[in-house]
C-alpha cells in the first residue's frame, strides 16, 4: 500500500423493500466515481441478498482524492441513501487529515479513523 493511499470500508443496510434501490444507487455511485474521480483507484461492492447489506471498499490515491469524493459524489447521493438505507460503520484506513475527518463526521457518519501501522503487499515490487 502506498503511504498516501486511503481505504474506506463501510456498510449500508437497506430498509425493508429497498434492497434493489440501494444496489441501483450504488451502481450509479460506482459509475460516477469511475468517470469523474481520477483519484478513486478502486471500488469493490459486495451485496448480501438475504440481509440487504451492501459492503463497500473504496481505495483513494490520497487525502485530496478522498476529499473530492466526499464533497461531490458522496454528498450528492447521501440524502437519497439515507432515505432507503441505514449507514455504518465507516472505517477510514490511512492518514486522513483532520479537516476531512471533521467533514465525514459532519455528514453524520459512524466513522473510525486509523493510520497505517503495519502490513505487507505481495503485489508490490
Amino acid at each position: 500500500m502506498n503511504s498516501q493511499e486511503i481505504t474506506v470500508v463501510y456498510k449500508w443496510t437497506a430498509k425493508e423493500g429497498k434492497a434493489e434501490e440501494l444496489k441501483s444507487i450504488y451502481e450509479e455511485v460506482e459509475k460516477q466515481m469511475k468517470e469523474t474521480e481520477p483519484g478513486a483507484l478502486k471500488v469493490d461492492c459486495y451485496f448480501n441478498e438475504n440481509t440487504g447489506e451492501l459492503l463497500v471498499s473504496d481505495l483513494f490515491k490520497d487525502a485530496a482524492a478522498l476529499g473530492q469524493h466526499l464533497g461531490t459524489t458522496a454528498a450528492g447521493h447521501f440524502p437519497n441513501l439515507l432515505k432507503i438505507a441505514d449507514p455504518g460503520p465507516f472505517l477510514f484506513c490511512g492518514n486522513v487529515p483532520e479537516e476531512i475527518q471533521k467533514a465525514a463526521l459532519g455528514m453524520g457518519l459512524n466513522a473510525t479513523f486509523a493510520p497505517l501501522s503495519f502490513g505487507f503487499d505481495r503485489n508490490s515490487a
